[in-house]
């Protein structure tokens, strides 16, 4: 106070009121602008964040107020149903395989795409379920790229000759067009849209090579010595009929043009995930 002063500077208080009078400085109209500008962002900033965490409540029939998680439900709902069909179609397999052979079902690389979409989906739904951010990005691209190659080599080959790529006679429709269409269609429309999974390029490039090689290795090295059927005029036990047709140096040739393709689409496939989604659609970059 005034008296403490006075007394602590050995001034009166007239000579310290007018002191403060003349060391009183009026605001500019710049200051006093800067200042309704910052009140005026701070009030921006609470109404934002307050949207933020109230957009999802929701008030019942009791006036109670809840939490409305209708896109999550639906996120749960979509996950847990192409989970369950990609695992009853992975188990059927075992029902319509050929024990014969050497391989199983495991021969084919529709399997492959089958059981990687099994393993990606069963991996979304747990984080969906436990409410988890969404991750797995490179997995779940490579699979995504996968099942493309597999739809973009089968439906090629048959429409040239349903024979270069079943020997035995066509599979049960239902079947086919799960394998070679609609579950690499989900699984495609969620990596895309949901997973936002093309955002780690070089990991997810990788991985997706490295399925193609290991796939490449297992029907050379493996399952195609050790079969005996489906045979052609060069060679014999390889997975698909057209195959046992090429000498090596022809295969090697297909598998390098057919890995090119996965490489070119998953190049696509992370283009739409930069340019069209995080420009044009306003969505963040994922990383």
């Amino acid at each position: 106070n005034l008296d403490t002063l006075s007394k602590a500077d050995g001034k009166s208080k007239a000579r310290l009121v007018q002191e403060l009078i003349m060391a009183y400085e009026i605001p500019s109209d710049e200051s006093l602008e800067k200042k309704k500008r910052e009140k005026t962002e701070k009030e921006k900033q609470i109404y934002y964040q307050s949207m933020s965490h109230t957009k999802n409540l929701v008030i019942d029939k009791e006036n109670n107020i809840v939490h409305n998680n209708k896109t999550h439900r639906n996120l749960l709902y979509f996950r847990g149903l192409c989970f369950a069909v990609a695992i009853f179609y992975w188990f059927y397999q075992f029902y319509v395989a050929n024990y014969k052979g050497f391989g199983l079902q495991f021969r084919y690389l529709t399997i492959w795409g089958l059981t990687g979409n099994v393993i990606v989906t069963g991996m979304l739904f747990r984080r969906t379920f436990y409410e988890q951010k969404e991750n797995h990005f490179a997995i779940v691209s490579a699979v995504c790229v996968l099942n493309v190659l597999v739809v973009f080599l089968y439906w090629r080959l048959y429409f040239i000759d349903p024979k270069l790529v079943n020997y035995s006679g066509s599979i049960v429709w239902f079947q086919e067009y799960y394998l070679h269409l609609l579950g690499p269609l989900l699984l495609f429309l969620d990596s895309i849209l949901l997973n936002r999974s093309f955002r780690q390029f070089k990991s997810g490039i990788i991985l997706a090579l490295s399925i193609s090689f290991s796939y490449v290795g297992w029907t050379e090295f493996v399952t195609g010595p050790l079969n005996n059927s489906p045979a052609g005029s060069k060679a014999a036990g390889l997975p698909y009929p057209f195959l046992n047709d090429m000498v090596l140096a022809d295969r090697l040739e297909f598998y390098v043009i057919s890995i090119l393709t996965g490489v070119f689409f998953y190049a696509l496939f992370w283009l739409i995930d930069r340019i069209c989604l995080a420009h044009f659609w306003g969505l963040a970059k994922g990383g």
